[in-house]
């Protein structure tokens, strides 16, 4: 029995950044009166695998994060693994996923991208998988 839900999928490794990603997402599935579950990554490279597990339960997903090149050594590898294998996931499953994470060379560019007031990314992931629904 298919959720007529959307699941987000956040790591919340940078905490400040997540939260103002999930409110970004959140305001926009409102928007569109539409339900949604949250599950938590402990990081980004974790998000494929839970999106993975939850695939034939929801109808689209958000997947929400952030990978700050200065505080990881592979920072290429998570960013371009996690894209990859997101982007896999969807066209495997012909499921709609909202790419919603952030690859800075910062904090504070992450904090300008994140930013509730602003273009926020989460928001966009959000219209980007709604708009694909």
């Amino acid at each position: 029995n298919m959720k007529n839900k959307i699941l987000i999928v956040i790591s919340n490794y940078y905490e400040e950044v997540a939260n103002n990603l999930l409110k970004g997402a959140v305001k926009e599935l409102k928007l569109s009166k539409i339900d949604y579950d949250i599950v938590y990554a402990p990081g980004c490279f974790e998000i494929p695998l839970l999106i993975s597990k939850n695939i034939k339960i929801y109808k689209g997903f958000v997947a929400l994060g952030c990978v700050i090149r200065g505080e990881t050594y592979h920072f290429d590898l998570i960013a371009n693994e996690c894209a990859r294998k997101i982007m896999d996931i969807s066209n495997n499953s012909l499921k709609p996923i909202g790419f919603g994470i952030l690859t800075c060379e910062n904090i504070k560019q992450a904090n300008i991208r994140s930013d509730v007031r602003k273009k926020n990314k989460g928001k966009e992931a959000a219209k980007a998988c709604i708009n694909l629904l």
